[in-house]
């Protein structure tokens, strides 16, 4: 079991005053003393009750977690504390940021309620322990402060981000990151809904998690203190998943795939889905319910790198090859399986977590005590309705064939989720199969990085929203113009790498989930690393679209055109398309003006006012002529 001894660390005094003054403190060494911790005891039915004393409602139960064989499995009372509220993020401090802070939303400042945090911290038994946001060498030393029955949150925590024993804590170790975590605050202060607050001083990045879901303070709140660090010293923590394809003939290329929440990063690690004959479905017309298939003898063997956060740091980057550079900023992959929905979806993925090698956590798994968690049995939100965000908590260690290394970049992609698209409802589901960017319109796309339709990861919002730049925006807590001036230089100093966009969920009429960058990574790990010919591309008749190819062919079997250019679809037609390209243009010219400020990149002002003004893909490829295409 984790102790009560502390180690020798330097710590704020008050920090120093909350665990002196607190009931106890419990300091974890590993990430399976949290799994005791996660659940001390049990009732009757084989459960541990994370509840709070919340004024008007008695012990309120945030979580019921329990003991499965294959770790640990929590499950939240509401529906809402299952996915990720966009809007959780508000900015305590007053540093520069683009971002709402606490006083604009709620108008007092955050200090009262901070001391208010620690007053109640002060007051709870306490689990602690010291990790290293980011890769060891190029992180921020960091602790976490939490009540002491919500480990099952510390140990999600602790395993995405790591946990250091006291043997690995040097005599100097002194947090720059700290998170506490007061679960019924959300109560008591926010109507119940998720609330982060980022607080930065100038000794230390504070997270106060006012919710015990991961996703926005274990997960993507670490995120927001990286994008912190790496806006100070001028480098970026990607939004991306990255794997190293291996063609059947050993050709190896390496693709980061980036986008926003639900934009298939974490299923370009995925093996192909296959029918149960083998077979891999392109697609199925909504219209006339006909489908389409591929029949691939051999999928590419897969060497993920990344899952969600990539470290892009200066000291990675190699001298004149114009590649970016890049290693995983976790030490665990939190999953979203909504889309394995039944057993033999993905025998890879199954295979690793329904027996893995050390306790996994599983978050809305309908999982009972005892029993093994499968990942295709989602609790539901309401009877008959599956949470769309079921998730699981691996290690990387776990993960075959994984990558621990810094790699090279060759193909940089970008997803965006589609909605049907036909003539009589046209949408932005215009997007073929895959598109060619040039870098300049490679930058607008981040920018903007639409959330897109249907998305599982975070609590609903209706139409076309952003995620702004690089698909990470609503964990920085800067200022947007410095971020998207970080993109900008990093892209202008690796364009030998191929930029291209691929939907997922539809490709106008077709309902494909994410079959397009499926088929698009085996094609393009088997072409190679060679430039397109120009001959190859055709423009899209989108400009945004970039180019398209005007044939595409996967051993040996043609994919039909109306896959690539989506306008020749007779569901769609050049009017639904069209209609749709208007859509995403207004979409555009509404995100890019918010980024026009003083300091912009002067080329980064160049290209947004080409796209204000309806500039061609060779006006956009102007600004980088010499790129790879």
């Amino acid at each position: 079991m984790a102790t009560a001894t502390t180690p020798n660390v330097k710590l704020p005094a008050e920090v120093e005053a909350l665990l002196q003054g607190c009931r106890s403190v419990t300091y974890a060494e590993s990430a399976k003393q949290l799994v005791e911790l996660a659940v001390p005891s049990t009732d009757e039915r084989g459960y541990y009750q994370v509840a709070y004393d919340v004024p008007g409602k008695g012990m309120y139960v945030e979580a019921n977690v329990c003991r499965v064989r294959n770790g640990i499995s929590a499950n939240y009372t509401e529906a809402y504390m299952r996915r990720r509220d966009p809007d959780c993020m508000v900015i305590g401090d007053e540093k520069p940021t683009n971002k709402e802070r606490y006083r604009e939303r709620f108008g007092k400042p955050f200090d009262e309620l901070r001391t208010q945090t620690f007053d109640w911290l002060k007051q709870q038994d306490l689990a602690v322990f010291y990790f290293n946001s980011g890769v060891d060498e190029h992180g921020l030393p960091s602790m976490a402060i939490c009540p002491a029955n919500a480990g099952f949150f510390a140990l999600g925590l602790a395993m995405l981000q790591g946990i250091l024993s006291f043997d690995e804590i040097e005599d100097d170790f002194e947090p720059h990151a700290i998170l506490y975590v007061a679960p019924p605050f959300r109560h008591t202060h926010f109507d119940g809904k998720q609330v982060v607050v980022h607080n930065r001083t100038d000794t230390a990045h504070e997270l106060f998690s006012y919710n015990l879901y991961p996703g926005p303070s274990a997960k993507k709140g670490v995120y927001g203190m990286l994008l912190n660090l790496g806006e100070e010293e001028g480098w970026v923590t990607a939004h991306c998943a990255t794997v190293q394809v291996v063609t059947p003939y050993d050709n190896v290329t390496t693709i980061m795939h980036e986008g926003a929440s639900g934009g298939g990063k974490s299923e370009m690690l995925e093996h192909v889905h296959r029918e149960t004959d083998g077979r891999l479905r392109l697609g199925t017309n909504v219209v006339s319910g006909e489908s389409r298939y591929l029949t691939l003898p051999r999928g590419c063997e897969l060497h993920p790198v990344t899952d969600d956060m990539a470290l892009c740091h200066p000291s990675y980057q190699k001298d004149g090859s114009k590649k970016l550079r890049l290693m995983d900023a976790e030490h665990s992959w939190f999953l979203r399986v909504n889309h394995i929905d039944h057993y033999g979806t993905d025998p890879h993925m199954e295979r690793m977590v329904v027996e893995p090698s050390e306790p996994l956590l599983f978050l809305n798994i309908d999982a009972v005590p005892d029993s093994r968690a499968l990942i295709w049995e989602h609790i539901e939100d309401e009877p008959g309705k599956r949470c769309p965000n079921p998730r699981v908590v691996v290690p990387r260690d776990i993960v075959p064939n994984i990558v621990h290394h810094p790699v090279t970049v060759d193909i940089r992609s970008f997803g965006v989720r589609c909605p049907p698209c036909t003539a009589e409802n046209p949408t932005y589901g215009i997007v073929g199969l895959f598109h060619v960017l040039p870098p300049a319109l490679a930058w607008l796309w981040r920018l903007v990085a639409p959330r897109g339709h249907g998305n599982p990861s975070i609590v609903s919002q209706e139409g076309l929203q952003s995620e702004g730049v690089g698909s990470y925006w609503p964990f920085a807590t800067g200022r947007k113009v410095d971020q998207a001036n970080l993109i900008l230089n990093q892209i202008l100093d690796t364009t030998n790498t191929l930029f291209i966009l691929t939907p997922n969920q539809h490709v106008g009429a077709w309902e494909t989930s994410f079959a397009p960058q499926w088929i698009t990574r085996e094609y393009l790990a088997r072409r190679g690393h060679a430039p397109f010919r120009s001959d190859r591309l055709v423009k899209a008749r989108c400009p945004l679209l970039g180019y398209t190819v005007k044939t595409m062919q996967v051993e040996g079997q043609v994919i039909g055109h109306w896959f690539l250019q989506v306008e020749t679809q007779p569901e769609v037609g050049e009017q639904g398309y069209d209609a749709g390209a208007e859509i995403l243009r207004e979409f555009f010219h509404k995100q890019i003006q918010s980024f026009v400020e003083d300091d912009l990149h002067p080329t980064g002002k160049k290209i947004i006012e080409c796209c204000l003004n309806g500039g061609t893909v060779e006006d956009y490829q102007a600004f980088t002529p010499n790129a790879n295409a």
